[in-house]
């Protein structure tokens, strides 16, 4: 499902503290063309959408204010081994931000791996004229929803001034737009998954997540620090497919999998083999002596 992302205007910096900064960008690379679309996209639909980055190093000294009106940088969220989940929302925005993270705390619901402990949220809004003081709203909202306490250290909501904001909109390829009737963003949905070490891993797009295809991309994006053995498998067994949005089978992979099992099963029916024979003949040569 398409949302409405938008480009932030550099008249933002003039006006940072009010939550309709608006401008133009010129140099924005052409809306990727949709597949089968043969009429033109609206004037409010061009120019937004996202651009995937895919292991592209995240610029970590980006600085942020969180709900609590610490300033942190974007750094301080990729220590340690865990995997980390970036949002791209406006908190006031009035419909699609809100699906996406209904959506996303639903299929948290679901995950057995808990925000806080197995891997990391952060929600940061592309309106430079948002506040701490929102953010801490919103955040409070989607964790009282979650129901996890592990997540109150584990699900942060940020807040930016223009030039950060603006760097990890171009870092991740969202690309937001200003619409000044509507006095609203436009823009996509969609979650970029992230290593510990803030390379981008993976893009899940729309506004409700498969359970499945959330966690092999934590698993992919941990390195193998997190899931279980069955999850590598999975994993090793599975692609991600772009166009289906999540992870399918690879018969390659499956096929190298079986070889591969084939493998020890004959190999370990010929050591029990060998050892019985061995065993065997060693009786034999016992008896004959005596």
């Amino acid at each position: 499902m398409l949302l409405l992302l938008a480009s932030i205007q550099p008249a933002a910096l003039a006006e940072e503290t009010t939550a309709n900064a608006a401008a133009t960008d010129t140099d924005r690379p052409p809306v990727p063309e949709i597949r089968d679309r043969k009429e033109a996209l609206p004037p409010e639909l061009r120019d937004i959408g996202i651009d995937e980055k895919l292991d592209t190093q995240l610029p970590l000294d980006l600085k942020f204010t969180n709900q609590n009106g610490k300033d942190v940088t974007l750094g301080d969220y990729f220590e340690g081994d865990r995997p980390v989940i970036i949002t791209l929302n406006y908190y006031r925005c009035p419909a699609l931000c809100g699906l996406q993270l209904n959506g996303l705390v639903s299929t948290l619901k679901d995950l057995k791996w808990t925000a806080g402990e197995n891997f990391r949220i952060l929600t940061i809004s592309f309106d430079p004229g948002e506040t701490p003081q929102l953010a801490k709203l919103k955040q409070q909202g989607y964790l009282r929803e979650y129901g996890r306490p592990a997540a109150t250290s584990g699900w942060d909501f940020l807040v930016g001034k223009y030039e950060p904001v603006k760097a990890i909109l171009d870092a991740t390829g969202f690309k937001v737009k200003w619409n000044e009737n509507q006095q609203q963003w436009a823009h996509t949905a969609g979650l970029i998954i992230c290593t510990p070490k803030g390379r981008i891993s993976r893009y899940l797009y729309g506004v409700m997540y498969d359970t499945k295809t959330l966690r092999l991309s934590l698993v992919e994006a941990g390195e193998g620090k997190i899931g279980s053995p069955l999850d590598q498998i999975l994993l090793f067994c599975c692609h991600y497919d772009a166009e289906e949005g999540s992870y399918t089978a690879s018969i390659f992979n499956l096929m190298r999998a079986a070889a591969v099992i084939t493998l020890l099963i004959l190999g370990t029916f010929l050591a029990i083999l060998w050892r019985w024979e061995h065993r065997r003949r060693h009786t034999r040569l016992v008896v004959a002596e005596g």
